[in-house]
Order: structure tokens, then sequence, then C-alpha cells
């Protein structure tokens, strides 16, 4: 007797199975599609988002869009990115010129400058940042091609009045250091366009013989203890960026109509309770940021169509604990926050300029009332 051999269709038995397979595939597609749809999880990629916020030192409001907060504004990435370009596109600039140009020094582990840079007097650039560099060395006067002295979050105490020598300057970047004052000498630059001493916390004030800086477009002052708006800035003409937040102002000076070119003035953060008329008389003044002072009245005025402004922040929120109170020493970690505090405004301006290209862009007043 023979043995029985069964035969199956193997066709079938893999039919079947790919049948199974597409149906499977489609059930976690959808499933998938409910998740991304379903309230929960929502809220879960907006406690990530709030989480990022607190994690990163950045306010909440900023994301605040009807009561609800906005994920789809990504300002934290848009800081991330604006320092990678900073990083990167300097390099690619100076790619396109000669290097034997430009000198670049970072890191801790410098101390002081090399002793062979005395000898390359043909530089026209200097960046040096992130050392523990105190001094600018005094021969510094030798570098007559010098356009661009970009010496920022170092540990430099003062400035040598040789500086006053590079007659040819153009941009000095002296922020986040250690500065009590400015050499009066600097006002022989005759043409400097941009003046950024911000975050060195212990400024009070700028020399008067930088009155004689005309050309200058750019000035930021921010974080330190200025208590008026220095009397030199107000007869630097053709000023267009003046940034004097997180000082100590009580009030402006009533001649602040004399900066007629001024476009952006940023007073967040001072201890201001109002806004003189002057400001009304600045023709060209697009923007105006005064949050976080102590206005105790609203200058309407500020708000009417006929003024050039376009956007206007007057976010009055109390000054927070966080703040060093008088005789108090500021710390590094002081300098740390406000460059952050920095990076969040340079974003914010970033988004207000985009919204500038819209057709229909009108002045827009930001409020904030707290209970």
């Amino acid at each position: 007797m023979g043995h029985k051999v069964v035969v199956f269709d193997i066709s079938v038995v893999r039919a079947l199975w790919e049948t199974r397979v597409k149906k499977h595939k489609a059930w976690q597609k959808k499933e998938t599609e409910r998740i991304e749809q379903s309230a929960l999880e929502r809220i879960k990629e907006e406690w990530n988002f709030v989480a990022e916020c607190r994690r990163k030192g950045i306010p909440q409001t900023l994301y605040c869009k009807n009561g609800f907060i906005d994920t789809s504004v990504r300002i934290l990435e848009k800081i991330e990115r604006n320092s990678l370009i900073r990083q990167s596109s300097p390099s690619k600039e100076r790619d396109k010129q000669s290097s034997a140009f430009v000198f670049e020094l970072s890191g801790e582990q410098w101390k002081e400058l090399p002793d062979s840079l005395k000898k390359q007097t043909h530089l026209k650039e200097w960046h040096i940042s992130n050392t523990l560099i105190q001094t600018i060395p005094t021969y510094i006067e030798l570098f007559q091609a010098m356009r661009i002295l970009d010496v920022p979050k170092n540990q430099i105490s003062h400035l040598p009045a040789e500086i006053g020598r590079l007659t040819n300057l153009k941009e000095l970047n002296v922020s986040f250091n250690h500065l009590k004052s400015i050499p009066p000498e600097l006002g022989d630059c005759e043409n400097l366009e941009k003046l950024d001493c911000s975050g060195n916390l212990e400024l009070t004030e700028l020399p008067f013989e930088l009155s004689n800086l005309k050309q200058v477009i750019f000035v930021d002052i921010s974080a330190n203890k200025f208590s008026s708006v220095p009397i030199c800035v107000l007869r630097m003409s053709n000023l267009q960026w003046l940034d004097i937040s997180n000082n100590n102002l009580n009030d402006l000076p009533q001649d602040i109509d004399r900066l007629e070119e001024l476009q952006t003035f940023l007073l967040y953060k001072n201890k201001l309770t109002y806004l003189p008329y002057e400001l009304l008389n600045l023709k060209k003044l697009t923007l105006l940021v005064v949050s976080g002072d102590h206005l105790v009245e609203l200058p309407t005025a500020l708000c009417d169509s006929s003024t050039p402004l376009k956007f206007v922040n007057l976010m009055d929120n109390p000054i927070d604990n966080t703040q060093c109170q008088d005789g108090e020493e500021m710390t590094e970690s002081e300098q740390d926050r406000q460059h952050f505090d920095k990076e969040v405004m340079k974003a914010y301006f970033e988004d207000l300029k985009e919204r500038e290209s819209v057709p229909s862009y009108t002045t827009k007043v930001s409020f904030s009332l707290q209970l």
C-alpha cells in the first residue's frame, strides 16, 4: 500500500499572508493618525514645549496665542539656528577674503595674546572670544589697518588709551567683559560705525569725547548701570539703533529728539515711569520696546496711526526677583542670563521683520496686565 502525499498550493498561503500584512499596516497607520489627532498627544506636545521653555529660561508668554500655547512658533529653534549661523557665516565670509588679514582666538586656555601677534600689524580684524584674557595690549596702536575689533565674552577689565589711534576702526565689540569705563581717546576713532559695550554690568557712563563719533549708527550699552542716556550718545547725529535696556534709567532726557535718524529704541527692564512727549518728534522711529518698566500711564499718542511706529511694546511686567539689588555684586552667571536675554530679543526682532514684510502690516501695540 503506497503513502499518501498532501500537496498545498503555496500561492494561496502567500496571498493570505500578504493580505494579513496589509491589514496590519493599515491598522498601524490609522492608529498613528488617531494618536496624532487626539487631545492627549496635543497636551503631551505642549507639555514638552513648556518644559523646553523652562529649561532654556524663555518666558512661555512668547508662545501664547489667543490664550493657548502656539507650538508652531519656534523661537527656541531660531535662537539655536542663529547661533550656528553666526558661527559659520563669519568663516564663510572670511573664506572669500584673505585669511592673512583676520586673527581669530577662542578658548579658556588663552590667558594672554601670543607674542607673535605684535608683528602682524597688517591685520584688519581681531576676533577674540571666550578666553581668560584680561587686557588689550598697548601695541594695538600699531595696527593702523584695523577695521574690526571683536572681543566679546572675555575677562577684559580695561581698554588702553592707544585704541584711539585706530582711526580706520569701524566696529568695536567689547560686550560681556568686565569693563568699568571707556577711554575718552576712543572719540578719536572718527570712522567708528558700531559700538557694543553691553553686558559689562558695571558701566555707569560714557566719556563726553565720544560725541565726536558722528558716523556711529549702532550703540548697544544694555545690561549695565546707566542712570541716564549718555550726553555723547545724544550727539551721535546718525544713530539708528540704540539699546539701553537692563539699566537704571528713571527718565529720558527732554532732548531725546536730537536723534533724528533713530529707528530702533530699546528701553525694556529699566525704571521708567513715563515717556516724554518728545519721542513723537522722532520721525524715523519704527520700533520701541519699553516692557518691564514702571509706566504709570499709557502714552496713547504713540499709538496714533500718524506716527511712523510699526511696533510698540509696552508690556509692563513687574521686575522679578532675579535682578540684583543695589550694592549686590554681579556674578558671571548674571552675565550668562543677560546674554541669553539678548539672544531671545534678537529672535523676537527677526519675527517682527518677518511680519513687516506682510503688505497689511500695521502698528502693533502689546500690553500685559497682571492681577
